[in-house]
């Protein structure tokens, strides 16, 4: 278990209402879509992160975090684990106060770096499984 459930809650209700999410594009069989989706109908404001950076869910894409020219609150990852370690160090530089690795990506020494640099990290779980348990526990 790499997050304990007060600190999904924590990210979920108190940590800040703009979600970077990386590796969301307008490709509607991917799970990032239909996560970013769920996000905003929680009431996030999604930032798509992708190499083509499109406009997804009304919102536009940047190719990189680094490109974004706002702060944003919690950075969403959905890339595979061999390259989820260098956007939680992204996350770090940019500022961020959360970073959510999504299920299946793993990246443990890139854990461990972020909570030290003091952000709230979440890894191997889902926003859209975690916010009905909120839903269920009000």
């Amino acid at each position: 278990m790499y997050a304990d459930d007060e600190t999904v809650r924590r990210i979920l209700l108190d940590t800040g209402d703009t979600w970077a999410v990386v590796g969301l594009s307008d490709n509607r069989s991917r799970a990032a879509y239909g996560v970013a989706g769920v996000l905003q109908r929680f009431g996030k404001k999604i930032v798509p992160v992708h190499p083509k950076a499109g406009t997804v869910h009304g919102e536009r894409g940047y190719a990189s975090l680094a490109d974004i020219p706002f702060l944003v609150d919690v950075v969403d990852v959905f890339v595979n684990s061999d390259l989820a370690g260098g956007v939680a160090d992204e996350a770090v530089a940019a500022g961020a106060k959360a970073v959510w690795f999504q299920l299946g990506v793993i990246d443990e020494a890139a854990y461990e770096r972020t909570r030290a640099a003091g952000l709230a990290m979440v890894m191997d779980r889902c926003p859209a499984i975690e916010i009905p348990r909120l839903e269920d526990r009000a």
